[in-house]
């Protein structure tokens, strides 16, 4: 196995005028223990991140799906039904990338090309459908403060389920180019990846690229809502007055950017490094450190996963009701609790207009003393009010 600590072309050069080497790569291009790079305590540390990170990353955000589902107003939701789209990818990937990642690097399963490709085509449509449900939240939470008065309008439900139609189609299209025929006919030669076998350098650079953008736009649309959140806060001040000390609450624009702090924070740390990896494999040549490294850093696309419920879902007041009520109800049904019998069981929440934008976090909806508004749409209809009646 000595042979594989070397680069190809290392190896080709090294024929000294004979042809056996040329043999050697060619046997290595359909040899994917290639790829099996791991040693034996790194195969400990990342497979106790996998089985870890799996199951959690699988339960929590099930039980976001569970919610959202069971909870009639949430459904009905164009917010909710973008974080509920972000769930069920992230339920993919737990489940897709766990089993092809173990199988793979720690059990050393050699699957058929096509069956490789398959489960690989899995665990691209899960961060794809991540990272595009991410976007789309994104643009929710734009259009909520920057066309607060036309919100209902411009995102109605069917608008939301056509956008989650177009995205899931165009993720299913792309993650399966490879097992369609966009490949390479062996697991190594150029312009073969020397990340994972049978994929093609371009395909690789395409995904890439594609998910930079998404990341990029996604950045983009929170830098727009923190800066149109500065104005409200400076316009307030200016309407309002200086806050008195039993009003003194942290400003809106500071609380934005503490969550987009970390949100770009976690974004940063779990994806640039995979995708960095990918970029560098189509312009130079990967060693087998690097291969390694490449391998510990996927994982943090898993744990960027684990971490999405947290971030987006579980921070909703309304979705942290729901669930509380959701517990509720199961606490009582174990405990022989009949008192509402034959009332409906979907649980339901007095949210108002089943359209309206709240599906924010506290720190995206502070509440101002005048009228101590819920959500970022109401505080600047609020601000509109007082610049018409000024």
């Amino acid at each position: 196995m000595d042979g594989w600590d070397k680069p190809v072309g290392a190896m080709m050069s090294e024929d000294n005028g004979s042809t056996p080497t040329s043999a050697l790569v060619n046997q290595s291009c359909v040899d994917r223990k290639y790829y099996m790079v791991l040693v034996e305590a790194e195969k400990t540390a990342i497979g106790s991140i996998c089985f870890l990170a799996g199951p959690f990353t699988f339960l929590e955000n099930a039980l976001v799906l569970g919610v959202i589902a069971a909870t009639a107003n949430l459904r009905r939701r164009p917010s909710y039904l973008f974080i509920g789209s972000l769930a069920l990818a992230d339920v993919f990937a737990s489940c897709f990338f766990t089993t092809s990642f173990l199988d793979f690097h720690l059990f050393h399963r050699l699957d058929g090309p096509n069956a490789y490709l398959f489960k690989l085509g899995g665990v691209t449509m899960a961060f794809t459908g991540s990272v595009g449900s991410l976007l789309l939240t994104a643009l929710d939470r734009y259009l909520c403060i920057h066309q607060a008065a036309s919100y209902k309008v411009v995102l109605t439900r069917r608008r939301a389920l056509f956008a989650l139609l177009a995205l899931w189609s165009t993720t299913i299209l792309i993650s399966f180019l490879a097992l369609m025929g966009w490949r390479c006919p062996t697991g190594l030669c150029p312009p073969c990846s020397r990340l994972f076998p049978y994929i093609d350098h371009r395909y690789l650079a395409c995904w890439a690229s594609f998910i930079l953008v998404l990341l990029s736009l996604i950045l983009s649309a929170y830098a727009l809502i923190l800066w149109r959140a500065n104005r409200h806060e400076a316009s307030m001040t200016g309407l309002q007055g200086a806050p008195t000390r039993g009003q003194a609450r942290m400003r809106l624009d500071i609380r934005l950017a503490r969550t987009l702090g970390l949100i770009l924070l976690i974004m940063v740390g779990c994806w640039l490094p995979t995708l960095s990896f990918m970029l560098a494999d189509v312009s130079v040549q990967l060693t087998h450190v690097q291969q390694r490294a490449f391998a510990f850093c996927s994982t943090m696309c898993l744990v960027n996963s684990a971490v999405n419920p947290l971030l987006y879902a579980l921070r909703c007041r309304e979705l942290r009701l729901a669930l509380m009520r959701l517990l509720g109800g199961l606490s009582e049904g174990l405990g022989c609790c009949q008192r509402h019998v034959g009332e409906d069981t979907t649980t339901t929440l007095p949210l108002g207009d089943s359209n309206s934008c709240s599906a924010h976090s506290e720190s995206e909806a502070p509440r101002l003393v005048s009228c101590r508004p819920n959500t970022v749409s109401e505080m600047v209809g609020k601000q509109q009010l007082d610049m018409t009646g000024k």
